[in-house]
């Protein structure tokens, strides 16, 4: 007995060359009647009909690409009601890290929406950055720190600052990045330091605009 992956290519093949002789059949006949119609009746159709049509695709294409965005917007913000619930139940540090990590990309890296639970994450970021230490966890670290600036955590500022002399590269520049976002006047004098004479290019090139931000 043939089993359904034996079977489903036989299908298909049965079923594409159907489709295709039916739209090769609307083809001819649409030709058929349009050189069976009048010539008054060719210009009405082309006059009125076709720009009706064509006004009614354009509109429809409109609507759907609006409720795909509509539909789209409201699932992701289900889905981050759903993990902030998740966030606030969770006893687990490091669980609960990540369930940070993720809110804040679901929330397209913006702070709307999380003010309910942005001091805990933010003083989960700090606790981040104290204990993610070493080089392999650069990423992590650089995550804490650039999403300290996201949530515009004024009172982690001055950690910041300190974090521009990290030893590693990426959380100086995720550092930068965040007093940037933050426009963060105090931390100027040593973003203009690390502009100039930090060795990473990502670092000055974060440093300056850091800097533009806070003109």
């Amino acid at each position: 007995m043939p089993t359904p992956t034996q079977t489903q290519p036989e299908t298909n093949r049965a079923i594409n060359p159907f489709v295709g002789l039916l739209g090769l059949g609307l083809i001819v006949a649409g030709i058929w009647v349009w050189h069976h119609l009048n010539f008054d009746t060719q210009d009405y159709i082309v006059d009125e009909i076709i720009p009706i049509i064509g006004i009614i695709g354009i509109l429809s294409i409109g609507i759907f690409v609006f409720w795909r965005k509509w539909r789209a917007r409201k699932d992701r913000l289900q889905l981050r009601d759903r993990l902030i619930q998740r966030f606030q139940k969770e006893p687990s540090p490091q669980k609960q890290r990540e369930l940070a990590f993720t809110l804040v990309e679901v929330n397209q890296f913006e702070p709307n929406g999380l003010e309910e639970i942005a001091e805990t994450m933010a003083k989960l970021f700090i606790w981040t950055t104290n204990t993610a230490l070493g080089d392999k966890q650069h990423r992590v670290r650089g995550m804490a720190v650039s999403y300290l600036g996201i949530l515009k955590h004024a009172e982690s500022i001055p950690l910041l600052i300190r974090f521009l002399e990290d030893d590693h590269a990426h959380v100086r520049a995720c550092a930068a990045l965040s007093l940037g976002r933050m426009r963060a006047q105090e931390a100027k004098e040593k973003l203009e330091e690390k502009m100039k004479e930090d060795w990473d290019q990502t670092v000055r090139s974060r440093s300056r605009e850091a800097l533009e931000r806070l003109k």
